[in-house]
């Protein structure tokens, strides 16, 4: 099993302490910010190859894979020079991604209101056309380098809904661009008793095009979902890997807004899973 988490999830330290943190927790893959696990400002013209070797190789001693290179910046940003900012940003994370050991470079879409973490305004037309149109130029840019652009969807984005996934693979007509598949993503106080529909939905219609699965768990009470361990909530868990992982051996599982002491008990819930199905 590919399993690993965000390693932001943990404090921020060194590179040295960071590997053998992972190390010690069995993890053997890791989603990697560098500027949200290091001291580092990753403005364009940060990144290096050397940079990269050194930040690859410190992983691989230890047999962990960095499955995704994260650069979490807003696409859609309203103030169009710090969205050019930010597509630059993830251009360069594309152009050297590979010297990272790595082939997917990962984000959000981002909010076109940058002031407000949740607002509808995000479900228009204009907000998803700007957020195609900045796909089109990252994916532009990995296809030059044999990079993959991989858009992680929820409901406080533009991508809130599976249908809108799968309008986005139908505009931007490249491989190039992968899902970041995070199930609870689409899940909502409202809608989640109706899970199974929803999942069967994104499963059904771009499932081919998830590359990464992201992991988390999750409960509603007084009218609020909430984050719990994995194996401790009511995500069917059983329905995703049934319906998707059994169909993708050795899929980067990528644990997601978890506590580091949960981290043992959530992977051994994920390698119980993997054991049923796989």
């Amino acid at each position: 099993m590919n399993i690993g988490i965000r390693a932001h999830d943990l404090p921020m330290q060194s590179l040295e302490n960071l590997v053998k943190d992972l190390s010690y927790r069995d993890l053997s893959s890791v989603q990697l910010a560098l500027n949200k696990s290091f001291n580092f400002k990753t403005e364009p013209g940060f990144l290096t190859p050397g940079l990269a070797n050194h930040i690859s190789s410190a992983f691989r001693q230890a047999n962990i894979q960095i499955a995704v290179l994260g650069c979490y910046v807003n696409i859609i940003h309203p103030d169009i020079n710090q969205r050019r900012q930010a597509l630059e940003r993830f251009k360069e994370h594309l152009r050297y991604v590979r010297d990272f050991g790595c082939s997917i470079v990962g984000t959000e879409t981002g909010n076109i209101n940058a002031d407000i973490i949740y607002t509808e305004e995000n479900f228009a037309e204009a907000p998803f056309l700007a957020m195609v149109e900045s796909i089109k130029e990252l994916v532009a840019e990995a296809e030059k380098f044999g990079a993959i652009v991989g858009i992680e969807p929820g409901v406080n984005h533009p991508l809130h809904s599976p249908k809108k996934v799968s309008r986005l693979l139908a505009e931007v007509n490249s491989n190039n661009l992968q899902i970041i598949f995070d199930p609870v993503n689409f899940l909502t106080s409202d809608n989640y008793l109706d899970q199974n529909n929803i999942l069967q939905e994104a499963i059904d219609s771009w499932g081919d095009r998830v590359a990464v699965l992201h992991a988390k768990d999750f409960i509603v009470e007084k009218g609020n979902l909430h984050f719990v361990p994995l194996g401790q909530g009511w995500l069917d868990y059983d329905h995703i890997f049934e319906g998707l992982v059994s169909r993708k051996p050795h899929m980067n599982i990528i644990m997601d807004e978890i506590d580091q002491d949960d981290i043992r008990k959530s992977s051994e819930f994920i390698r119980k899973l993997n054991s049923k199905f796989l």
